[in-house]
């Protein structure tokens, strides 16, 4: 005898099958479906007349069986892939200022190199289209160089690729691929131009000391760079400390580059050699569609025109709520519930943000810091009232400074799953 699926398992399983039995034609909660909705998320739904046809409740969203990370100075992030080593931050786990050490995520692409014994003596190579090529230990860039420390995000590239439909390959990360740590180190464009750039310069090409997953030495394992202008900006670093604290080796001990605002994958960590280039870098990484989005959208799971794509330079703007976990049940009477996050844009700065929980119908603008330093994430804040007990779901939605507004779902669709900026949404449950 074949076993009925709950709700809450065919959303699990199958929730384009789920939405059309639930919602029905009309996209409307009714009679049955409104009470089997509600038992599957807890409680009764105030605005369930609002819920969109084709959204996932968020209640019912959340990945089953994530694994925890279990590493020496680490929390216990979520982990994506063990080979190579990747794992993201839950959005609770966001919510300091300044992300800590322990607290920041993890993407690997190939194995984590043997640390130095003594981290001075490393050494960094500079060629390619500069009129004196350079190579210097890490002890030398201290020296020679000014140290300067920003708070700073870093993003992956790939960092909201679950919200895809269809899915996008590669690992599946919601909002968690990013922090806003402590970076010291010295300006990428000092050590640039003491060694002369030429006028044919146009990109920087960077390769790390990371070992193939393969295990052939001769083989890269990626080799991304960046455009001069970006390479020269002031906040584009060689870091060597995170936090006050040198790096730890998950994290390009003892010499990364900090790339703020570009897919984090241009930061190189465990860097060795910046090679310089008259033509944008073709390394690992960077041609056919990895960390390349397109140009004009594409049909949803079709196949892919190499010719239509770019590669992927500002991260789009994205918010996180950090002080209320998905799926918090909170006490009964419970009307008032003060909420904050942090929100980012890449290369821009977040000029709104907004909070809704009534599923978009109606909107509340947010108190935004400014940043203490470009490329620094901005703190909001805000407070919201519930009218009742019940099931409610909390989406926050930033704005940036040239007017581009997060979407509430996934944008335009590419086959890696580059800049899945969907709207956070927080499912709370308040019992009657």
């Amino acid at each position: 005898m074949r076993k009925e699926r709950s709700i809450r398992e065919l959303y699990a399983e199958d929730p384009e099958r789920a939405d059309a039995l639930v919602l029905g034609r009309r996209g409307l909660l009714k009679g049955v479906s409104l009470a089997a909705m509600g038992a599957a998320v807890g409680g009764s739904i105030p605005f369930a007349g609002n819920m969109p046809s084709g959204l996932v409740p968020a209640a019912l969203a959340q990945a089953p069986g994530i694994k925890p990370l279990k590493m020496d100075g680490k929390a216990e992030l979520s982990v994506l892939g063990d080979r190579p080593l990747v794992a993201e931050t839950p959005e609770h786990l966001l919510d300091d200022d300044v992300t800590p050490t322990d607290k920041f995520f993890i993407r690997n692409n190939g194995n984590i190199p043997d640390p130095p014994a003594d981290p001075d003596s490393w050494e960094l190579t500079i060629d390619g289209e500069v009129n004196s090529p350079l190579k210097l230990t890490l002890g030398e860039i201290k020296q020679r160089f000014e140290s300067v420390t920003y708070k700073m995000q870093l993003e992956c590239g790939g960092n909201g690729r679950s919200f895809f439909t269809p899915e996008a390959r590669g690992n599946q990360w919601t909002n968690g691929g990013v922090g806003n740590p402590e970076w010291t180190g010295v300006r990428l464009k000092d050590v640039l131009q003491a060694a002369g750039l030429k006028p044919s310069a146009v990109y920087t090409g960077h390769y790390a000391a990371d070992p193939h997953l393969s295990g052939d030495p001769a083989r890269v394992t990626l080799s991304r760079g960046l455009p001069i202008a970006k390479a020269l900006e002031e906040h584009t670093l060689l870091a060597f400390a995170m936090n006050g604290k040198p790096l730890l080796p998950v994290h390009g001990y003892p010499l990364r580059v900090v790339a703020p605002g570009y897919p984090g994958s241009a930061s190189s960590k465990w860097v060795k050699r910046i090679w310089v280039r008259d033509r944008e870098h073709d390394g690992p990484g960077m041609t056919a569609t990895s960390y390349r989005v397109p140009i004009t959208p594409m049909i949803p799971g079709g196949k892919a025109d190499p010719k239509n794509f770019k590669v992927l330079e500002s991260m789009p703007v994205r918010s996180i709520i950090t002080n209320l976990r998905n799926g918090s049940e909170l006490a009964d009477g419970t009307r008032k519930i003060p909420l904050r996050g942090h929100a980012w844009a890449g290369e821009e700065t977040v000029k709104a943000v907004d909070v809704t929980i009534d599923y978009g119908q109606t909107w509340q603008s947010c108190a935004v810091d400014a940043p203490p330093n470009k490329y620094c994430w901005q703190n909001w804040r805000t407070e919201v009232t519930l009218p009742s007990a019940g099931y409610f779901e909390i989406w926050v939605r930033a704005t940036d400074s040239e007017g581009r507004m997060q979407p509430p779902v996934a944008g335009i669709w590419n086959p890696q799953g580059y800049g899945g900026n969907a709207m956070h949404r927080v499912a709370v449950l308040i019992k009657a």
